[in-house]
């Protein structure tokens, strides 16, 4: 059996790029083809340096050239990866004072448990050791003061360097501003996309937060004003994706991790965190029933090269301790708050590996041309 060069070609150019609509050979990633009887060598060039990834595109490779050219081939894939020079983004407004990194918590869609995760996640921080605060963003529907046992409380203004600023009332060890503080109870916030804007930058702007470690930020659900509101005014120096294991959250995830991976953008996703992961009723601890679907988030994080930072299972007790305003990771040594604590320890790893690696992420300025929906 003689293997023509373009046999495998044309083999190739029905391979699809792991990313994209392009094939294997379109693409120009295959940079040379060498032929020895019945063994094909290529040499393909490629931007993903993971192991998923390479082995994915391989794979693909080998199976095409096996069913289209010659079943008992031997092909052998040489990968050479290129670094990808990102554009330097416009910087766009100024870092908060004494906030050392600012974690933007975001979910592609609502009712997933953002809002819990991220207050967990901020009370485990603080039980490390580490300065935290949160800005409840989700001005529609602001849930973080009663999540923190502060509902119906009313933040007080501090004089600083002559300047009138609202202080964050603090819970937990954790600082924290909501819109839920300046709203009444039954209140609907019914406000323009420039109203909500406008609010976050008053919530980032015009309080004084002090020393921080790390300042989470409680996004809506989606992609819209207040998202790219967030990343034109401030530094965002991570996002954290939470969803749940269903395919319809993760579908919605998806696009989100795309939103802070966009070139206009570029904010890095320290990874995602499925939420609902599994149920396990008291009578039977042995046991794991998967509600909303198995291992989704870990499938998503694989595809988009991110990390799977934590699996938190389905437990009565965290939606009990978020309506009574005292976060679940306080409950000590069960299997939710132990869950919750190595969150906050992974979070810390792999912003510091962040900081270490990357430049610091700057403040955006996003033109029509950025690609972004405010739908």
């Amino acid at each position: 059996m003689k293997i023509d060069r373009k046999q495998i070609e044309l083999a190739l150019d029905s391979v699809k790029m792991p990313e994209g609509d392009l094939s294997i050979w379109s693409s120009g990633a295959v940079k040379n083809i060498q032929i020895f009887d019945t063994e094909v060598i290529l040499d393909l060039e490629i931007k993903n340096p993971t192991l998923q990834y390479k082995k994915r595109v391989e794979v693909d490779c080998l199976k095409t050239i096996h069913e289209k050219v010659y079943e008992k081939a031997s092909v052998k894939v040489n990968f050479t990866v290129v670094k990808v020079q990102r554009k330097t983004n416009q910087i766009k407004g100024n870092e908060i004072p004494g906030v050392k990194n600012i974690i933007a918590i975001s979910s592609g869609k609502g009712g997933v448990g953002k809002s819990t995760i991220t207050a967990n996640l901020a009370v485990a921080l603080s039980d490390i050791g580490h300065k935290v605060g949160i800005i409840d963003a989700d001005i529609y529907g602001p849930s973080m003061h009663i999540m923190f046992d502060l509902e119906g409380a009313n933040p007080d203004t501090v004089n600083v360097d002559g300047k009138s600023k609202i202080k964050p009332l603090e819970n937990y060890g954790v600082k924290l501003l909501s819109i839920g503080f300046f709203t009444e109870a039954q209140q609907a916030v019914v406000w323009r996309g420039p109203m909500a804007s406008k609010a976050l930058n008053q919530l980032i702007w015009d309080a004084h937060w002090g020393e921080l470690d790390y300042l989470l930020i409680d996004l809506p659900p989606g992609t819209g004003d207040i998202h790219l509101s967030l990343v034109q005014s401030i530094p965002v120096t991570a996002a954290v994706v939470i969803t749940t294991p269903q395919a319809i959250a993760l579908a919605d995830a998806k696009k989100g991790v795309n939103m802070f991976q966009m070139e206009s953008i570029n904010v890095p996703v320290l990874g995602v965190v499925e939420n609902m992961a599994y149920f396990t009723p008291e009578e039977l601890p042995e046991n794991k029933y998967y509600i909303f679907g198995k291992e989704g988030a870990k499938v998503l994080a694989e595809q988009m090269n991110i990390d799977l930072l934590a699996e938190i299972p389905l437990v009565q007790s965290v939606r009990e301790a978020a309506d009574i305003g005292r976060p679940a990771v306080l409950q000590g040594s069960t299997e939710v708050a132990i869950a919750l604590s190595d969150l906050a320890k992974k979070v810390v790893i792999n912003i510091d590996k962040r900081n270490k690696e990357l430049e610091k992420t700057k403040a955006v300025e996003l033109t029509n041309s950025a690609g972004c929906s405010n739908k």
